[in-house]
């Protein structure tokens, strides 16, 4: 059996006062709650996280696009100017799956126009589980599609733990040290 709601317990204990006007036990909940959330809300923790996740790694690709005369710089300069030219002409073929043992198959048909493969990624997406991250699964190239258009089988394999049909493929933009979606917005999704 559930004991009592919290609010339950917590509201008397805010009005039952000693004689000096003090809610004894609702300031004894306030302590214990601060001992226990302080380390997680604190001023150090907050920089040091900072410092770890976004600054360190920040400064690390400042040197890295600015080194060696900014060639990594320029050539990712070069490689955003294609994708903004040649985006529009991505176009998605056929997309398919197929139940093989305790596996999905998957297979989708891209159009690339004229922008090189390397430039994207292209991924199998379904939104994510009890409270987890989305799942993403790079699809990996196969063979040019016959009758031109720069066109390729993209295909994988994903456990068949939840229906083929939560997941979903798209192309994003793909370069190493590039920060995705923040340096390159865009995205193609298969209706």
């Amino acid at each position: 059996m559930e004991g009592p709601p919290r609010e339950q317990e917590a509201i008397p204990e805010f009005y039952a006062r000693d004689a000096e006007g003090i809610p004894r036990r609702w300031v004894a909940r306030i302590r214990e709650s601060m001992a226990k959330l302080t380390p997680a809300y604190s001023s150090n923790r907050v920089l040091r996280e900072y410092t770890e996740r976004l600054y360190a790694p920040a400064a690390a690709a400042y040197c890295q696009r600015a080194d060696d005369g900014s060639r990594f710089g320029a050539d990712l300069l070069g490689w955003q100017r294609e994708l903004a030219g040649h985006w529009p002409g991505l176009r998605f073929g056929s997309f398919s799956w197929e139940h093989q043992g305790g596996d999905y198959l998957f297979r989708v048909q891209l159009y690339l126009s004229e922008l090189d493969p390397e430039a994207v990624c292209v991924e199998l997406y379904a939104e994510g589980r009890a409270g987890a991250g989305p799942f993403r699964q790079r699809l990996d190239r196969g063979e040019p599609l016959a009758g031109g258009g720069k066109g390729f089988l993209y295909s994988s394999r994903v456990p068949a733990s939840r229906p083929a049909t939560d997941y979903a493929a798209r192309v994003i933009p793909h370069h190493a040290g590039a920060s995705v979606p923040l340096e390159a917005p865009w995205i193609l999704w298969r209706d």
